[in-house]
């Protein structure tokens, strides 16, 4: 699995419109084949501060879904409200059962 976390903290006066815009993104990228989750957050201790999670089940879902025009799109767009450059992390990750930690 693929696990992808991201932030971005945007300008006051596009909060609202990033928000509508990341759970636009969220809700179209939950479509596309291989995509386990996608989520967008406010965070309660910034509320100009967006957070994502996103759970792929491999590495060539992950590849094709930033091939979608929309996803090239998106990152743009809420590039351009940002007040510094967003986060993106991405990690390959296994299921571990807590009984055997």
């Amino acid at each position: 699995m693929i696990i992808i976390t991201g932030s971005v903290t945007v300008q006051t006066d596009k909060r609202e419109e990033a928000l509508a815009l990341g759970c636009e993104h969220s809700a179209r990228s939950r479509k596309e084949t291989g995509c386990i989750a996608h989520n967008c957050h406010v965070d309660a201790e910034n509320p100009l501060r967006l957070h994502f999670f996103e759970k792929w089940e491999d590495a060539a879902s992950v590849k094709a879904h930033f091939a979608v025009p929309e996803s090239r799109q998106f990152m743009q767009q809420m590039g351009a409200f940002a007040k510094a450059a967003p986060d993106l992390k991405i990690y390959r990750a296994e299921a571990v059962d807590p009984a055997t930690l």
